[in-house]
């Protein structure tokens, strides 16, 4: 049970990791440090006191970036295979298997996970900045941020509820993509 409450946490934390890269990291840390979780000795430095000034500091600046117009696009750029990496590290970090299907499901499952919001996120910025020239960004930064903080904290708490959540959440955007497909195959036969 142990494992797979550690699979559900890994999950959500990388969830969170395709919204904002460091949120989740820092409250991993934090959560590390009170004792909340149980990182591996391999994975011991994310529950340090320096990893916590690292990773509240990129935090910092990870934030302000996306509320500064234009830069939110090439964060976009840089953080998409940052959240796949992250999501990855999120995922090994907590779960006991042996290596290879640590390491397999950590990339499947964990940035797997992280690239799929990342690219939601990164769709619905794309949308925003395309409708409101630009203007409406600040809003989807607001959301991410608050979707970021809300997913870290329910996998550690309430790590199913949490993965269970991220599976709505997948199936409410395939169903999206899915019957815009079927509306431009439509459009183009009729």
């Amino acid at each position: 049970m142990e494992t797979i409450l550690g699979i559900a946490v890994g999950i959500g934390l990388s969830a969170a990791c395709g919204f904002r890269i460091f949120v989740p990291l820092l409250i991993m840390n934090l959560a590390a440090l009170s004792g909340q979780i149980q990182l591996p000795a391999g994975f011991a430095w994310i529950g340090n006191t320096s990893a916590t000034v690292a990773f509240a500091s990129a935090t910092i600046i990870e934030v302000i970036c996306y509320y500064v117009p234009g830069t939110d696009q090439i964060m976009d750029i840089i953080a998409t295979p940052a959240a796949v990496v992250a999501g990855t590290i999120m995922t090994a970090s907590l779960t006991e298997l042996s290596p290879f299907f640590k390491w397999t499901l950590a990339l499947i499952a964990g940035g797997g996970v992280a690239g799929l919001v990342q690219g939601s996120t990164v769709s619905l910025r794309a949308k925003s900045s395309i409708t409101t020239m630009g203007t409406g960004n600040f809003l989807v930064a607001t959301l991410e941020l608050i979707g970021a903080v809300i997913v870290a904290l329910l996998a550690i708490l309430l790590p199913v509820f949490c993965l269970i959540l991220i599976i709505l959440f997948f199936v409410f955007v395939f169903r999206k993509i899915g019957r815009l497909a079927f509306r431009e195959k439509q459009t183009k036969t009729g």
